[in-house]
């Protein structure tokens, strides 16, 4: 470590693009318009001349052949590197740590780093509702970092691609160990977001400003529809927005020269990264997660603190079973009076892509500018509960700052927990560890996945072999730890598995 050279946040901004807008900007102008507002809260006209980095978050939907430089130059820099990143809802907290390694070993002066989304405005524009004068959408000339599939080929083949229908394996899995039945674990979940929507309704920069009920959110509905089984649509990411934000980092000798008033800086006081077992079907068990429990151990010992004197949190929200995993995993307490999103959560104050945890920083960066004895923890996750990022905030000089980097040996410990392949073939007894019932637009079960053992122990996958009003009615029971016949279906190459104690109700 250099002297001076400990980083710090010194500019943090948001832009909620207003949902009527007559002229909706593209996700760059989004950027370029929390951009300017970072720039603007250091105070400092003179820091963008020091931006040596800059960093974009991999966009979604909308994407352009090179978001960074193009961010560059609107804004009137001149960056030594640019960098756009794989995907992932890791990266915010991912690239806040890749940044403090590059300004405290002396590579860079400053670094800006930004993310948006407009699904919003382009779902408007599909419906004939505005007319967008946007610049053509291209595929980005290179990613930077590691972007390998998130599934493997037999997750594919079974359909787990998406989000909505991989969350829901967690839940059931953690529904089950809770000991809860579907009943009450439906009111749990509602409590849970309810809560979140109840933040969010007071954040200026947040999408929904209504406030829901624990009923409301938990009662399926024409309006709140079962997507994914045990989630209704209130549950899940709320993607269909237009929000971006951006931050400014950079070190304690710079911000002096520039006179930047050390009220605004705020200390990232640690940083940790570390993956699960890649694959959802070989991790050994769905209702916990060995990566966050570790990374988030790691941080608190790099920044030398406890649990207790962490005051505020922000734990990633894509779907409550993240929040549920990550609170264990942690060891919050279940009655901790402590608020665990600084935002109101991506259901309700919105999911941007990958962009959602800049936004949670930036959120932080403002309570810890208001209190400055404040230390607060943000987590950020990736993929399907897969790739993890933890940070740790504070308005006091770190004794002894370690930001990011591989924990080599912690990753290879979880590695070795890994599962063998599950069997492509299944025939025999399966008993089941998790599910999902997939849900079409009017709310109907459509298909039902599993991921289960045979007796042997041997994991493996399969479809549930029923028509829509079986699938209805098991959701009424807990079908984690039922058995069923699987047996393989070589027209369709998938395993399929019935259950008769439900068939044999209807």
């Amino acid at each position: 470590m250099k002297d001076g050279n400990i980083p710090i946040i010194v500019g943090a901004a948001q832009y909620r693009q207003e949902k009527d807008s007559v002229h909706p900007l593209h996700p760059l102008g989004l950027m370029e318009e929390a951009s300017r507002r970072a720039l603007n809260d250091t105070g400092s006209s003179e820091i963008r001349n020091c931006i040596d980095e800059v960093y974009v978050v991999n966009l979604f939907l909308f994407s352009y052949r090179d978001a960074p430089g193009l961010l560059a130059r609107k804004l009137g820099l001149n960056p030594q590197r640019q960098f756009y990143t794989a995907a992932g809802g890791n990266t915010p907290q991912a690239l806040v740590n890749k940044a403090a390694r590059s300004l405290n070993a002396g590579e860079c002066r400053a670094v800006l780093m930004a993310g948006a989304e407009a699904f919003y405005a382009l779902r408007r524009a599909s419906k004939g509702e505005v007319v967008l004068d946007w610049p053509e959408s291209k595929s980005p000339e290179r990613i930077d970092g590691n972007n390998p599939p998130g599934i493997s080929a037999l997750e594919r083949k079974y359909n787990l691609s998406r989000p909505i229908h991989v969350y829901p394996l967690f839940e059931t899995a953690l529904r089950a160990s809770l000991g809860h039945n579907p009943e009450e674990h439906r009111k749990y979940l509602g409590e849970l977001c309810a809560r979140f929507s109840q933040i969010a309704s007071t954040n200026p920069y947040a999408w929904i400003h209504r406030t829901a009920s624990a009923e409301e959110i938990a009662t399926p509905g024409s309006g709140n529809r079962y997507i994914g089984y045990p989630y209704t649509k209130m549950m899940n990411a709320n993607i269909d927005v237009d929000q971006s934000a951006a931050l400014i980092m950079t070190t304690e000798k710079t911000a002096m020269e520039l006179s930047i008033d050390p009220s605004r800086w705020v200390y990232p006081l640690a940083g940790v990264e570390l993956n699960e077992i890649w694959f959802v079907s070989r991790r050994p068990h769905l209702d916990s997660s060995p990566a966050i429990r570790q990374a988030a151990r790691l941080c608190l010992d790099r920044a030398g603190l406890s649990l207790d004197d962490i005051g505020v949190f922000d734990l990633y929200s894509c779907f409550p079973c993240v929040v549920e995993i990550t609170r264990r995993e942690i060891g919050i307490p279940e009655d901790d009076r402590r608020d665990l999103s600084v935002t109101g959560g991506l259901p309700y104050f919105g999911g941007p892509g990958n962009n959602y945890s800049m936004h949670a920083i930036a959120s932080i960066v403002e309570r810890i500018r208001q209190n400055r004895k404040l230390k607060a923890m943000v987590t950020a996750n990736g993929y399907y509960l897969t790739k993890h990022a933890v940070g740790i905030y504070g308005s006091e000089r770190p004794s002894n700052p370690v930001y990011g980097g591989e924990a080599t040996s912690l990753q290879a410990s979880i590695d070795a927990l890994a599962l063998p392949q599950p069997l492509e073939r299944a025939d025999g007894e399966m008993t089941v560890e998790a599910y999902v019932i997939r849900h079409n637009r009017k709310g109907e079960p459509e298909k039902g996945t599993v991921i289960g053992r045979l007796r042997d122990g041997s994991r493996c996958l399969a479809h549930i072999e029923a028509n829509a009003a079986s699938l209805l009615e098991m959701e009424k029971f807990e079908l984690v730890g039922k058995t069923g016949r699987v047996r393989f279906n070589p027209k369709m190459g998938l395993n399929l598995i019935s259950f008769n104690e439900f068939t044999s109700r209807l």
